[in-house]
């Protein structure tokens, strides 16, 4: 055990942990680290210290010393509308970085890493990947739907309609009194859920163990349950890098177009592919999208709340659906291999008793989670765009987008902030057949905030929804619908093509053929070399504009950061 080499090597260790209660007898037991993201910053982390005790109480059961590490994470609601949201991005980064701290500078035997939402999710994986010791992944579960299935991505939409005036304060209020009813993630398949899932995807979680309800006794079991199977990892010393290949990330990504995932997925998943030492690109993610069968009928692409996921049977019956076109073969934290995992648990009654979760509440597995052969979809939920407006790429989750705008020619009407644009929707100055662009919103430009507010007002408009689309270097929030184009890189902060759109420019959509392209000036049309011409003169009176942020973190982020399809991290 590491533990024990380092304290023959500093004598100062035994002291100052006899110094904060633990016994002479601790000292030479299995030391664990229990690391999660606990703290008073929303529904997700709030509950995650009794899950840290019950994992706390289980490694001491089993003959080892936990000891206890926090680096909240922040909420993306929380940071809507202001310049909070900025900080939600680099904030990953961050929890990374004091996970590979807390790791190195006092070396544990290993860790289990307890968390629930959009950025603490992928940054434990990022950090796992980074200190490779024996690990497992815990995550906080999902909040229960409020009154009549009210969850929380609707509030965009009423508070849109009623900055519109189409429904009273009162209404709005109601809503928002109601749409958290408990701890745990929010309960669509954003963010949060989807990196649950990924977690559990990558062979990192115990089988079954994603988006359990917060509040249920399963979680706490299964907290109990990663605080034995950490010991045994530790043991065997089992370290993440020998678990998670590519073979892994590519399962998880067809799981990821199975579940029709949040798009920030393709900032997390290359993120954490280069912690482990593995190339992921957007192009991956497209080829392994390609002729993908989308099963979820989760929101709020679909029709039910996140919390059904787990009554039909989770990431074991999703695997079990498109078990076709998985690697089998691939190793998990049970020491097991995924289809291994999965025989164990038809024989252990699993799916049985999510039959019986799922009758209790009215629905049918099938109605949740879709067989392979009566898929919702055939070709996955996102899609990488390309062209002279997207050298680098740009996602699409097109199973959000409506069919009309599939194949597109729009005006451009550029800004400069998601500020300006959310005015202009809301004035209704941007008409069917526009192109909104947000500019200066990626990593080097302002951090790469959601444009949630903005992507919300859009969708929730009967007349724009589906004539018109949102197009950025910026990213959106995992509950976003209607015709959304993110990650669009270059950025504009790096002189990226997005940088140089003028009004009226023409802007031409297809999904079908993964294009992104600038083909036209003030409604005109133009050959491909000419637009070439313009963009090339365009380009030389372009002025980098000066560093928006002068100190702190923000900076070194601006600084430092990938490209939006790279990962979008501080590299």
């Amino acid at each position: 055990m590491i533990s024990q080499h380092i304290r023959k090597i500093a004598p100062e260790q035994d002291p100052l942990r006899i110094g904060m209660g633990w016994t002479k007898d601790d000292l030479s037991k299995p030391q664990i680290m229990i690391e999660s993201t606990f703290g008073d910053s929303h529904p997700g982390s709030a509950h995650l210290l009794q899950l840290v005790e019950e994992t706390v109480a289980a490694v001491a059961a089993c003959g080892g010393k936990a000891a206890r590490y926090f680096a909240t994470d922040i909420c993306d609601g929380m940071a809507q509308g202001h310049d909070g949201m900025n900080y939600s991005l680099v904030s990953r980064d961050m929890i990374a970085n004091m996970i590979e701290i807390h790791a190195l500078a006092t070396p544990f035997d290993g860790g289990v890493f307890v968390c629930s939402c959009d950025k603490g999710v992928p940054a434990h994986l990022m950090g796992i990947g980074r200190v490779n010791m024996p690990s497992i992944v815990l995550t906080g579960g999902v909040m229960n739907a409020g009154p009549d299935l009210l969850t929380l991505e609707q509030i965009g939409i009423y508070a849109a309609q009623c900055a519109r005036g189409e429904i009273t304060k009162e209404q709005l209020e109601w809503y928002k009194l109601n749409a958290c009813p408990s701890c745990g993630a929010c309960s669509f398949m954003g963010t949060a859920s989807t990196m649950q899932i990924m977690a559990e995807a990558l062979g990192l979680m115990l089988p079954g163990t994603a988006l359990l309800p917060a509040e249920s006794e399963e979680l706490k079991q299964a907290a109990r349950r990663a605080g034995e199977q950490i010991m045994h990892l530790a043991e065997m010393h089992l370290c993440p890098r020998d678990i998670v290949t590519r073979k892994s990330f590519e399962n998880a990504v067809m799981v990821h177009a199975a579940i029709s995932g949040s798009t920030n997925s393709l900032l997390h998943l290359p993120a954490i592919a280069r912690e482990f030492g593995i190339a992921l690109s957007g192009e991956d993610f497209d080829r392994l999208h390609r002729g993908a069968h989308y099963l979820l009928d989760i929101r709020p692409a679909g029709r039910w709340p996140a919390q059904y996921f787990t009554y039909a049977g989770g990431v074991p019956r999703v695997m079990e659906e498109i078990r076709s076109v998985l690697h089998l073969d691939e190793m998990t934290v049970t020491g097991k291999t995924l289809g291994e995992n999965l025989e164990d648990l038809k024989r252990s009654g699993y799916y049985e008793r999510c039959d019986q979760l799922c009758a209790g509440h009215g629905v049918r597995w099938q109605d949740v989670i879709r067989p392979f052969d009566r898929a919702i979809g055939m070709s996955g939920a996102i899609a990488i765009l390309k062209g002279n407006l997207a050298p680098d790429g740009a996602v699409i989750k097109h199973t959000a987008c409506p069919k009309e705008m599939f194949r597109a020619t729009l005006r451009a009407r550029p800004f400069d902030s998601e500020e300006a644009a959310l005015e202009a929707v809301l004035r209704h100055d941007i008409q069917p057949g526009d192109a909104v662009i947000i500019r200066y919103e990626g990593p080097k430009g302002s951090g790469m905030p959601e444009m949630f507010y903005t992507s919300e007002a859009i969708s929730s408009d009967p007349a724009l929804g589906r004539s018109i689309a949102l197009i950025t270097d910026g990213r959106f929030s995992g509950a976003s619908t209607g015709p959304s184009i993110g990650h669009v890189s270059p950025e504009a902060a790096e002189g990226g093509p997005i940088a140089l759109i003028e009004e009226n420019d023409l802007i031409a959509l297809s999904i079908p053929e993964r294009k992104l392209e600038i083909i036209g000036v003030q409604g005109e049309k133009k050959t491909p070399a000419e637009m070439e011409t313009i963009l090339a003169e365009r380009r030389k009176a372009w002025k980098k504009p000066a560093a928006r942020y002068k100190s702190g973190v923000l900076k070194l982020f601006s600084e430092r950061a990938s490209s939006p399809m790279q990962g979008g991290g501080i590299i």
